[in-house]
């Protein structure tokens, strides 16, 4: 048996993986099992190891069907560590710690394509104990892919402009980035497009205003939609003709989840589903969140997840609670129920990014 480096071919010579089945077969039978649960795979034998580490697997998933939608998290605690929720098996896989020489980068894109984890750009998080000054990386360039199949975080091409607090979408397979802010805290209306099968980056439109605030961008309808925080105006990218315009559309105000194609805002107390332009609906009520603060929220299936987050302090307590909780509402029916699921097993505390990954 043949264990093959990273950089050989992804060929696997397979020998009697399953006793009294072909090859063939026992490797659809393997590709049936979680992802969540591959690290376990590795320990029967070298043979079954190789082969949870091949594209064959990943082509057999694909073929019998059992691909998976998974949850990717990143918490401020511990220092550039995600972690992937399986919701169907209610099971946390902890990815090796992102090798950036950025201490606790924060600010960054996080989407997937093509069966890959991005971290785009960002700066530090880091406060200097002694002095507490920040570290004096704002906004970086650098962008990481996470690959499933070899268990290693990859350096990919650089952005063309370093950029932080900035929109990222995947569209049509592409990674799409906006806006922000670049290095001194300068705010940007720079647009990029990022071919993953390419590794090239390419400069698109740029947005029509930069507005001198965060942005965080989403698709809808085959969209992408950048909005700027505390503006009411969202910059639309017609994906054919590749430029942008501006619509008024009166969105609310919060953290967002795009479900089914439908967008959901945490506003006020309440869940909302948006809907035509300025016309919203309340979907149920969100109160016991209102003290809980820096969480994630992110569409995963049929189903809303907040996650994370700190509680605190408040006028009674000065104390800051740092939560690994991860509350989920299906939006599946017309009575929206609220469940907890399995906490993260090792962040916590504020969420510097979650994704939604396809594999």
């Amino acid at each position: 048996m043949v264990i093959p480096s990273a950089d050989e071919s992804s060929a696997v010579v397979m020998s009697g993986l399953i006793e009294g089945l072909p090859d063939a077969v026992a490797l659809r039978c393997l590709a049936h099992v979680p992802l969540t649960l591959h690290p376990t795979l590795e320990l029967v034998s070298r043979s079954w190891r190789a082969v949870v580490r091949s594209a064959e697997l990943f082509k057999a998933r694909q073929e019998v069907g059992s691909s998976e939608d998974l949850l990717c998290v990143c918490a401020f605690d511990p220092e550039n560590l995600w972690q992937v929720y399986d919701p169907l098996n209610d099971r946390w896989l902890t990815l090796p710690v992102l090798p950036s020489k950025i201490r606790h980068l924060s600010h960054f894109g996080a989407v997937s394509t093509g069966g890959r984890l991005f971290v785009l750009g960002g700066g530090s998080d880091a406060v200097d104990p002694l002095t507490g000054d920040q570290d004096g990386t704002f906004a970086t360039d650098e962008v990481w892919s996470y690959d499933f199949i070899q268990r290693r975080w990859t350096p990919r091409a650089s952005m063309l402009v370093p950029r932080a607090m900035f929109a990222c979408c995947v569209l049509n397979g592409k990674i799409i980035v906006a806006g922000g802010f670049t290095t001194c805290r300068k705010s940007i209306s720079q647009a990029e497009m990022y071919d993953p099968e390419k590794d090239v980056w390419t400069s698109i439109s740029d947005l029509h205003r930069s507005h001198n605030s965060a942005c965080s961008g989403l698709v809808i309808g085959g969209k992408v939609h950048v909005q700027h925080k505390g503006l009411s105006t969202v910059q639309v990218l017609d994906s054919v003709r590749m430029r942008w315009t501006v619509e008024e559309y009166g969105w609310a105000q919060g953290p967002m989840a795009v479900v089914k194609d439908e967008m959901y805002v945490m506003s006020h107390g309440v869940i909302m589903r948006q809907e035509e332009r300025e016309r919203r609906r309340v979907v149920v009520s969100a109160s016991e969140f209102r003290r809980r603060i820096g969480f994630g929220m992110m569409g995963l299936m049929e189903e809303v997840y907040v996650i994370g987050g700190v509680i605190g302090p408040d006028r009674f307590n000065g104390d800051i609670n740092p939560l690994s909780d991860v509350d989920v509402l299906g939006v599946a029916t017309d009575r929206p129920t609220w469940r907890r699921v399995a906490p993260m097993t090792r962040c916590r505390g504020t969420i510097l990014g979650c994704t939604h990954l396809r594999i």
